[in-house]
């Protein structure tokens, strides 16, 4: 077996993460193991919304191998202050990663080793596990306290996920990625029970994403003023949502679009809006569904002083649940932050 090119199984060693043991990724990958593959880097894809980095690998019948490492969003990890051109084409490198449950030749790398002892964390949560000398750091993602210098701001700022409450939003009924438990009518459990993660993931392109996904994203969103509407200016897949302020409902022969349409009052310091004529068929990225019908309702709360927010959504869809579905998540308020164009750019190895 050629230097450089071993495949290296670690057994059942568990990585800190976003998502829970025994959980995989969306049915792609198992985070509740780690492999490590080493080989030569034959192709780099460093471009929204993720990583992929092809790795020429020998097994032990000296048969060549390619693996598609993929792994997070390349400005996530801008911010973390991981360089696009720190792996190029030619270099042996050493990564770290969740293996696949697809039988595909493909992993999520949470670390990558450089020749010259540089280890990257590429995802959220991991440590560094080759421990020389460690660069790039998430840990942004997981602060706690915002800036409460302006709070004369309110809601009109940047914010930040955290990353802390988790990926997805940290209700009980999903801490564990447990679907089952959402109050689901039998007609969603069927489209669920037949949806397959490796292939009907809506979000592994470059499709942007619709309500109410899109407000799990985990990059920054600015909320501004435009006359008396609101505006969500949301980094990933540069979209723009606007909140028409006191209109009871959406005008007469609006289309349905994947974002809806939304409109809002003010609660004292809270913005409260209302979103219907949704055609975005997906509630989540993992299977559960979304009709026309749905509804949904959200408070947006600046709260410590302006350097938090706290988020409220509750999902109404008759056809799909059978009782609201309440979701939290909180943002923080970060001096400097600047939203990065997304420049989403879907790639296929053909």
């Amino acid at each position: 077996m050629r230097p450089g090119h071993q495949l290296f199984l670690l057994i059942a060693l568990l990585l800190p993460g976003l998502l829970q043991a025994h959980h995989s990724f969306f049915g792609r990958f198992d985070n509740s193991s780690s492999m490590e593959i080493e080989g030569i880097v034959t192709n780099i894809h460093w471009q929204n919304p993720h990583v992929h980095i092809f790795l020429e690998t020998m097994d032990d019948n000296g048969e060549t191998i390619e693996w598609d490492l993929e792994s997070g969003s390349p400005t996530l990890m801008q911010r973390a202050g991981i360089p696009r051109d720190a792996i190029s084409v030619g270099m042996t490198i050493r990564v770290a990663a969740w293996p696949p449950l697809t039988g595909r030749q493909e992993a999520f790398a949470t670390n990558v080793l450089l020749p010259d002892g540089r280890e990257f964390v590429m995802q959220t949560g991991a440590e560094a596990k080759f421990k020389d000398q460690f660069i790039g750091d998430f840990s942004y993602r997981f602060r706690t306290e915002g800036d409460r210098s302006r709070p004369e701001l309110g809601l009109f700022r940047m914010w930040t996920f955290t990353g802390a409450d988790g990926f997805l939003f940290p209700e009980s009924i999903n801490r564990n990625y447990d679907l089952n438990n959402y109050p689901m009518t039998a007609a969603a459990r069927q489209v669920l029970a037949n949806f397959n993660p490796a292939t009907d993931n809506p979000t592994n392109n470059c499709t942007p994403k619709g309500m109410p996904l899109i407000m799990e994203q985990p990059l920054p969103m600015e909320i501004i003023r435009d006359g008396d509407n609101v505006v969500l200016r949301i980094e990933e897949y540069d979209l723009m949502r606007t909140i028409h302020i006191d209109q009871e409902s959406a005008p007469q022969n609006t289309p349905f679009s994947p974002l809806g349409y939304s409109t809002g009052y003010w609660d004292n310091d809270t913005l409260v809006a209302n979103t219907d004529h949704i055609n975005w068929p997906w509630f989540d990225q993992a299977g559960i569904p979304l009709s026309t019908q749905a509804s949904i309702t959200e408070r947006f709360t600046a709260i410590e002083e302006g350097s938090m927010l706290d988020y409220e959504m509750v999902i109404t869809d008759p056809v799909n649940f059978t009782e609201p579905v309440t979701l939290n998540k909180k943002w923080i308020h970060v001096p400097g932050v600047e939203i990065l164009p997304f420049e989403c750019e879907e790639y296929s190895q053909e």
